[in-house]
């Protein structure tokens, strides 16, 4: 049998504004009725740590599957292996904005490995951003704050060419010290 690896797997757009609720404690119970242990969420905006013998894509679709089908919508979800989080959250593509705004320091991840050209798309909409793509993820540095940028999901999903959820830099961190606390039990 397939040893089990740790991953979070993040969504995009659930619990916004009223629309597609998604009770964590109700997550947690679905991904252990998948066979899925050591079950943890961190907030309500959908990030999800665990122990599951598939691998990432398959991972992703039972997830995906099993909200669409207990909970009447989809959401995308996006995995990423311990080991490969661990790697992001060591080396932020902007140290400095990690240090001084970890707000508006923002990680995403695509669904699929993100088009070459990505981020040459995305600085024809940035004022003030900055961004980089660094070891197959978008680093994102929202100087003056996301509200108002022009540097939507939209335009992120169209330049990647797959969905792209973002956290930034404190739920990054947060993200891995849960990381640990599924290792550790």
């Amino acid at each position: 049998m397939a040893k089990a690896e740790v991953y979070i797997a993040l969504f995009r757009g659930i619990n916004l504004g009223g629309h597609k609720k998604l009770p964590m404690a109700r997550l947690r119970e679905l991904c252990e009725s998948l066979g899925f242990t050591s079950v943890r969420t961190y907030i309500q905006s959908g990030n999800l740590a665990l122990r599951a013998k598939l691998d990432q894509p398959s991972l992703e679709q039972a997830i995906e599957e099993s909200v669409a089908q207990e909970f009447g919508f989809h959401a995308d979800v996006i995995a990423r292996t311990a080991k490969q989080w661990r790697s992001l959250a060591k080396s932020p593509g902007f140290p400095e904005a990690a240090e001084q705004r970890p707000r508006f320091l923002q990680l995403g991840l695509s669904k699929q490995k993100p088009a070459r050209d990505c981020v040459a798309k995305i600085e024809k909409y940035a004022t003030d951003e900055r961004v980089v793509m660094k070891a197959g993820a978008l680093w994102l540095d929202y100087a003056s704050g996301v509200g108002r940028s022009k540097v939507t999901p939209a335009v992120l999903d169209r330049a990647a060419g797959s969905t792209v959820t973002l956290r930034n830099w404190r739920t990054v961190q947060a993200i891995s010290d849960l990381l640990e606390s599924v290792e550790a039990g």
